[in-house]
């Protein structure tokens, strides 16, 4: 039973849904904490993602669709505040009459130094809700550790070069640490002993091969790494079952955000939350690797305890297809006392 110090998930990690009104300067308030990390995605028009964090500072864009460099704009996500953020009249944060999803994650702001690996890293870390944002320069030599600072044992991360176009980089640590995935891409799991060494990365530091992708010599890099928490954030793997009574997957808490990507075979990065599919099935869809409006597809239900596939769709339950995922909670299945626990509730 998954007994956990977190009452409710979104003192955490929060889904905001809101409707942009091309105003220059605009705060995005009721996320509930101060945001270090924001990715943003127009719903209903096929505009790029966004993700800006506070180790890199406001204005600063990736793309998880794109294998582009780092660029800096004055109308995307501008600033974080104690409630939400401020952005800009840029076409994926706020264009009139467009509807969006932000996502987003409680970090400690612009970060520390760390210099537990050979590289020396500036990190900005929430052991509580084991999450950390790591920036750090690469300098392409083959055998190499950056510190993470989360205190807790990586279960997936996901890299990327600010300064080239190269593609995002991620670690999943239920895929063994010869192999990589793409995050821009619908491409399978692929064995590069070059992007972590073939090394597990510990609870202090994760490792770095020779890969401009994650170690590019003089190359400014970021990197969001993210761990296992009872009863509130979950990483990890399932195997489909191509039926509409599909493979149920034990979280120990009601999910509120859930990316799932099929492994063995190409598909999409899916994205699920609760303020989008306020009730099952969950249908709504957007992909990570893609700038594609949302779309509709009956997929899986929230249940109190972890999620339930109902489809036969490729990209979440095909027969005995390998499938990761990352989840974290609405509610604990079971929280321990204080002012914000919440009972789990049936959808």
């Amino acid at each position: 039973m998954a007994y956990s110090t977190i009452p409710k998930g979104s003192l955490y990690m929060n889904t905001k849904l809101y409707t942009g009104d091309s105003a220059s300067s605009r705060t995005i308030a009721g996320i509930g904490f101060e945001p270090s990390l924001t990715w943003n995605k127009p719903r209903t028009t096929a505009n790029d993602h966004q993700w800006v964090d506070a180790v890199r500072g406001g204005g600063k864009v990736i793309s998880s669709n794109l294998a582009d460099a780092e660029y800096t704009a004055g109308n995307t996500i501008l600033s974080f505040n104690s409630d939400g953020f401020t952005c800009g009249d840029g076409a994926s944060v706020n264009a009139n009459g467009v509807n969006y999803a932000s996502w987003n994650w409680k970090a400690n702001g612009a970060g520390s130094a760390n210099t537990d690996g050979d590289i020396a890293s500036t990190v900005s870390v929430n052991s509580t809700a084991g999450f950390s944002i790591v920036s750090y320069t690469g300098n392409g030599t083959g055998s190499q550790s950056v510190g993470h600072g989360l205190g807790l044992v990586p279960k997936i991360m996901f890299v990327k070069n600010l300064n080239s176009a190269q593609v995002w980089r991620v670690y999943v640590l239920s895929l063994g640490s010869d192999k990589g995935m793409i995050l821009n891409t619908t491409a399978t799991a692929g064995v590069d002993s070059s992007l972590w060494q073939s090394s597990t990365a510990s609870s202090s530091i994760f490792y770095l091969g020779s890969s401009s992708s994650t170690n590019g010599n003089g190359n400014s890099m970021i990197a969001y790494i993210f761990s296992d928490i009872k009863g509130f954030s979950k990483m990890g793997s399932y195997t489909g079952n191509d039926n509409a009574d599909g493979t149920f997957v034990y979280l120990g808490f009601k999910p509120a955000f859930v990316m799932i990507k099929r492994t063995n075979s190409a598909n999409d990065w899916i994205m699920l939350d609760n303020k989008r599919n306020s009730f099952n099935v969950v249908d709504d869809r957007l992909v990570a690797n893609d700038s594609a409006a949302e779309a509709t597809t009956n997929l899986l239900d929230f249940v109190s305890n972890g999620m339930k596939m109902r489809a036969t769709y490729g990209g979440v339950n095909g027969a005995s297809d390998n499938y990761i995922y990352m989840a974290f909670a609405e509610n604990p299945f079971v929280a321990t006392s204080g002012t914000n626990a919440i009972p789990v509730t049936a959808r």
